[in-house]
Order: C-alpha cells, then sequence, then structure tokens
C-alpha cells in the first residue's frame, strides 16, 4: 500500500467500528470518540503524503484519536494542551491487533435506558458504519428525524453513565434480541449491496456472539445462517447480475463456511428452543445441500417456509413458500398460492412480481410473464437483480 488516501479508505472500511469502540469505552461519550475519529482521519490525510503511512495504521490513528480527547479534556478542565501525532517509529513498533470492544458497544446502544426502536439502529449508525440515510429507509422514517433521535440516544449514554462492558445473566438476555436483530439487518444490508466487506464483519460478529451467548440457540441459529449465506457470496452475483440460488455454481460455495454453519445449526437444534434464526438457518441448509446431493428437497422447504410464517410470519416468506408451491405442484398451483400473498403483501412488493413472471413463463404466458418482469423491474432497487429481470425478459421476447 502506497496511497496515501487509499491506505485511510481501508482503514475506515475495516477498522472505524473496532476503533470507535475502542475511544467510546475510554469516554463513555459515543458523539464525542466519533469527532476524535473523524478528527484523526483528518490529519491521516494531512501526513501521512508528507510521512509516509504508518505501520500499523489502526493503532496510529487511534493514537491520534486519544490524544485529541486527551485534548479535549484538558481544554475542559482549563488546562493548555496539544493534539499529538504520533511518531512512526512509535507506531511501526505497534503491529499487534487491536482489541475488539465492539459487542461491548453494540450492548451498550441496547441498554434499556434507550428507547427500544433506537436500539438496532443505534447499533447499525455507530458500531456497524451503516449511514443514517440508509438505516432511515430500512426502517421507514425520515433521515432527519432518526438523525435528531440517535444523538439523542448518544447524549443519553453519555449522561446516564451507562457501563461500556459486557452485561451477565438476565440483562445480557434482554438485550441479546436487539444485537442479534442488528447483526441479521448488517447481513441483510450485505445480501443487497455487497460492498465494504460488510458480510464478512456480520459473520465475525455473529460467531463472536454466538460464543458470548452459548447457551442461546438463536445466537447459534444466526451465526449458522450467515455462514451458510456467506459461502455462496462468490456466486451469487456473476458479471453484475444476480445469479438465483438454484442456478449457482456449486463449486464457488466455501466449504469452510458450510461446514462451521452446520456445526453451529446442530448445536443449536440441541438446545431444543426453535426460534426464526435457526428456521432461516435451516433453509439455508437445504440449499446449500444441493452441493452434495446435486438436488434440492422442496418437500423439507415448504415444511420450513411453512413453520417460518407461523413463528415469524413476512412478505418474503409468504411469496417464497409461493414458489416452492410451484415447484412441487407446477405453476399453476404457484400462481394460486400468489394470489393469496398478494392479499396480504399488497401490490407493491418486488419480490412477488418476479415470482409472478417466473411462473407465467413456465406456464407458457409469455405476455404476462413479460408484463410482470417489467413490474419487477420498476419496483427493484439493486442493479443486479435488475440485470437478471433484464435478462429473463429478453429470453421471452
Amino acid at each position: 500500500m502506497t496511497d496515501p488516501a487509499r491506505a485511510a479508505e481501508l482503514a475506515a472500511r475495516d477498522s472505524y467500528g473496532r476503533l470507535l469502540a475502542l475511544l467510546s469505552a475510554r469516554t463513555h461519550d459515543i458523539a464525542l470518540a466519533e469527532d476524535a475519529l473523524a478528527d484523526a482521519f483528518a490529519k491521516a490525510l494531512d501526513h501521512w503524503p508528507l510521512r509516509g503511512i504508518p505501520g500499523n495504521p489502526d493503532a496510529w490513528l487511534l493514537t491520534t484519536a486519544r490524544n485529541r480527547l486527551t485534548d479535549w479534556q484538558r481544554k475542559q478542565l482549563r488546562f493548555p494542551g496539544e493534539s499529538e501525532i504520533p511518531d512512526m517509529a512509535e507506531d511501526d513498533s505497534a503491529n499487534d491487533a487491536l482489541p475488539d470492544q465492539r459487542l461491548s458497544l453494540l450492548l451498550v446502544c441496547a441498554h434499556p435506558a434507550i428507547a427500544s426502536d433506537l436500539h438496532v439502529p443505534l447499533m447499525l449508525q455507530t458500531v456497524l458504519g451503516i449511514d443514517a440515510r440508509t438505516i432511515a429507509r430500512l426502517f421507514l422514517i425520515s433521515p432527519a428525524a432518526l438523525a435528531k433521535r440517535l444523538v439523542r440516544a448518544k447524549a443519553k449514554i453519555r449522561d446516564a453513565g451507562i457501563p461500556f462492558e459486557i452485561p451477565e445473566g438476565t440483562a445480557l438476555t434482554e438485550r441479546s434480541a436487539s444485537l442479534l436483530e442488528a447483526l441479521y439487518a448488517l447481513h441483510a444490508h450485505d445480501w443487497l449491496d455487497p460492498v465494504d466487506n460488510l458480510g464478512e464483519e456480520a459473520l465475525y460478529l455473529a460467531d463472536l456472539s454466538s460464543r458470548l451467548m452459548t447457551e442461546n440457540p438463536e445466537a447459534l441459529g444466526l451465526a449458522a445462517l450467515i455462514a451458510f449465506s456467506h459461502a455462496r457470496a462468490g456466486a451469487r452475483t456473476i458479471g453484475g447480475t444476480l445469479v438465483p440460488t438454484g442456478e449457482q455454481d456449486v463449486s464457488l460455495w466455501r466449504d469452510d463456511l458450510i461446514a462451521y454453519g452446520k456445526r453451529q445449526l446442530t448445536r443449536a437444534y440441541g438446545k431444543s428452543a426453535v426460534g426464526r434464526f435457526q428456521i432461516e438457518a435451516a433453509i439455508e441448509s437445504i440449499h446449500v445441500a444441493r452441493k452434495e446431493t446435486g438436488q434440492t428437497d422442496w418437500q423439507a422447504l415448504n415444511k420450513l417456509y411453512f413453520a417460518l410464517q407461523q413463528l415469524a410470519p413476512s412478505a418474503g416468506g409468504l411469496v417464497a413458500q409461493a414458489v416452492v408451491t410451484g415447484r412441487l405442484h407446477g405453476p399453476a398451483a404457484g400462481l394460486g398460492a400468489l394470489d393469496i400473498a398478494e392479499a396480504q403483501t399488497g401490490t407493491g412488493f418486488q419480490p412477488l412480481w418476479a415470482a409472478r413472471a417466473d411462473l407465467n413463463a413456465g406456464l407458457g404466458n409469455r405476455e404476462t410473464a413479460s408484463r410482470c418482469y417489467e413490474k419487477a423491474m420498476s419496483l427493484a432497487t439493486d442493479l443486479p437483480t435488475i440485470n437478471l429481470l433484464r435478462a429473463r425478459l429478453a429470453e421471452l421476447q
């Protein structure tokens, strides 16, 4: 790495959450830590081109941000002080990886003193680095309103003196649901827009959570779910076009992540308390089993989607089960199931129109299928999906 701007960009992408967690643990003030870290990145862009990229950019940024915090604290005490830039020689000797305190900060964001509907958004923005505009879109709230609420939540963490530590016992159990939902949201965001290594981060943090909560079957199930899904990441998009699971090249799937997912799912089953993440992981396990068996067990998928709808009903689950019905009983039966799903989801759900298009194409209803593909494209928000739908439409024509 010889480009200072690129080095700073990589540090921001890969280490922002870890650095912020370390700084916040020191100050108990998330907003102040964010400002200090932003100042450190600005200094890096000024100094690295002149003095060279440090051997350990993360340690350099952490030291600079800590110096900035010390400077601010001195000014609050009316003591003179200047923020310092660490010497390269000092930093080059600091080659050990920085400790990861993100789980502590994530669990701080889920403290009962914070409004429950802000737990996941606060985690996503503060620790996981997703911008407020994206979070606002996910939670159907205006970006301005969300930003104000997040600022107030950070101030409350500071003013209430909430300890930056991993809670134990009942307190950990109470906060675990929000933690798992945030990691699931990070995973889902990566699936829709696989950039900035978020999939690896989701898997890493899910694994940490499963190690922290060894008796929580949903923590184990989520780790399995993310592992199975991430195992297929290299085959999911080819040439900028989404590849449906059943058409993916299984040689591109990662055996190590599949094996890990199987272990975690087996451990989760051993707890005898089935939850949503375990069922979703089981669905993924049926799909990845195609690498060994060469086929997909649609009967098993049908049962799992039925169980998922009983436990955690969703529009996506309804449409997926309708597609499975089409596989088991023919496209006409699948379209009938989609009619029932549409009555519950409305007409603005993109996957429903993509499924309608595929099923109509299977029946030879080319004109209807074309209209459905066009409708699905109009509702799609990511380019790989649009490219897939466009290709399917071109095949019909």
